[in-house]
């Protein structure tokens, strides 16, 4: 039997962390001047950073292995020197760092997490935000918006929806964090600088290592005071890298391929209208499309589709919320959005004619991704 990630990576649409380094990448790595960045003498991670700081408009920036870690760090250096008292973190209940990160958030960094519903497009809901903050005398807080918001399909949330939580965090003194793993991807679809997207936030998170294709690496972004106080905390938590360079190298190209992001766009806008043609799917349509397609095939649960669609050579992600995900990305192209089609449509031909007219009741319809976090 063949292991999960040994199909072709056209087909592969699990994440758009499933791109490799091409040659050009490789040569940059083999070639990166380095030093040591635990003692801040790195050139090429002081290049990445300087450059990323410029990208998203902030003072500084700190390079860490991975934006999960960038994450961690956000809320712990929001207040006060490393030491601190841990805060609470508000954040909406389907984003990644409430669903994948919340173990971690809790036990190394003694984060208190308040989950809040969002809104279809992502978006927390607002009046429940403000009941939260407005409950008095307490641990420091810290706000997070997602941008892209995974589970929302990848909608990318505009400067004014980034606006509105931005200002009523900062109405009761709350730290705001933007997890803007994704956010290349929103600053291309809605056509802005990723500056203008980050303005609001005391603090970003921005991956290298999804869309841009990186092999590894996210950063951390705020005030130079803010990122000393995280390059600390980064030392804490086994985060230090010595010759960073042969890392920051391929990351530094990356940033140069932010435009082809509107490919992979496109890319998956025809996965999108193809799969809606398959009979008994359904799909999830953001507001504001990227790289993201969520669909549910009438009568099979997420992990059985994906395994359905595994036997044909595709592989797809099975969420909770009752809809399998495909991410597009440099790897993809018309012929693996042709196949996946097909793919889908053989599968859906085996489920009987009763289970695809199904509506109403399709498997895992209201689950969160609470649910898994605890199962």
């Amino acid at each position: 039997m063949a292991r999960a990630g040994s199909g072709s990576p056209r087909l592969d649409f699990r994440s758009d962390t499933r791109t490799v380094p091409d040659a050009r990448m490789r040569a940059a790595m083999a070639g990166a001047q380095v030093g040591d960045d635990v003692y801040g003498d790195d050139p090429t991670v002081a290049v990445l950073e300087e450059r990323v700081a410029e990208l998203l408009g902030t003072e500084a920036a700190l390079l860490t292995p991975t934006s999960t870690m960038a994450n961690l760090l956000a809320p712990l250096a929001a207040f006060g020197p490393p030491g601190s008292p841990a805060p609470r973190l508000i954040v909406g209940a389907d984003t990644h760092m409430a669903f994948l990160e919340s173990r971690g958030l809790r036990r190394f960094g003694g984060v208190e997490l308040l989950p809040v519903e969002q809104r279809p497009d992502g978006l927390p809901d607002l009046d429940v935000l403000t009941a939260l903050l407005s409950t008095g005398a307490g641990p420091p807080t810290v706000v997070c918006l997602e941008n892209t918001s995974m589970m929302r399909s990848g909608n990318a949330l505009d400067a004014a929806a980034t606006r509105a939580v931005a200002a009523l965090a900062h109405r009761y003194g709350a730290h705001f964090h933007l997890d803007g793993a994704r956010l290349a991807n929103a600053a291309v679809a809605l056509g802005v600088r990723p500056a203008e997207l980050a303005e609001p936030a005391d603090s970003v998170a921005f991956s290298v290592s999804k869309g841009l294709g990186a092999p590894v690496g996210g950063l951390l972004c705020g005030s130079g005071e803010y990122v000393a106080r995280a390059r600390e905390l980064r030392g804490w938590l086994g985060g230090s890298m010595h010759q960073a360079g042969v890392v920051a190298a391929p990351a530094l190209l990356a940033l140069g391929r932010l435009p082809d992001l509107a490919a992979d766009h496109e890319t998956a806008a025809a996965l999108a209208c193809g799969l809606e043609s398959v009979p008994g799917v359904e799909l999830m349509r953001p507001p504001r499309p990227t790289n993201m397609v969520m669909a549910r095939l009438a009568g099979l649960t997420p992990d059985e589709c994906a395994a359905r669609l595994a036997g044909h050579g595709v592989l797809v992600l099975p969420l909770p919320n009752g809809y399998v995900r495909f991410v597009t990305h440099r790897a993809h192209d018309m012929i693996g959005v042709r196949e996946a089609v097909s793919a889908l449509a053989a599968v859906a031909a085996t489920v009987p004619a009763a289970r695809l007219t199904t509506d109403g009741d399709l498997p895992g319809r209201g689950l969160s991704m609470t649910c898994m976090e605890e199962a």
